[in-house]
């Protein structure tokens, strides 16, 4: 078997908009969390991502408009982004901390 019935991958129903969002996020900020990048500039660049096609940089085949509809502009999506990096990168030091059976 492959990596993907192994215990790194989950999987969990997306219920509410504001899951989906945040999902999102955490998606686009993965290579930022975990050093693949070094800096936001990288990031938006970062090739191996879909974020350049949410904020308009590049075209592509991926379909974007259900998490842009909750944003004004391709701009504040991108700012959504950007304004939790530190946080989730945070959060990612601490993850081996919590305590679990």
């Amino acid at each position: 078997m492959g990596p993907l019935f192994l215990d790194q991958f989950k999987s969990t129903r997306m219920e509410t908009d504001e899951q989906l969002m945040h999902v999102s996020r955490y998606i686009h900020l993965n290579p930022y969390t975990s050093y693949v990048v070094k800096d936001v500039d990288s990031l938006i660049k970062y090739p191996y991502s879909s974020l350049p096609e949410y904020i308009g940089l590049n075209s592509g085949p991926s379909d974007a408009k259900v998490i842009l509809s909750f944003f004004k502009n391709k701009e504040q999506y991108k700012q959504f982004i950007i304004d939790q990096k530190d946080y989730q990168r945070t959060l990612d030091k601490i993850k081996h901390l919590t305590f679990e059976e």
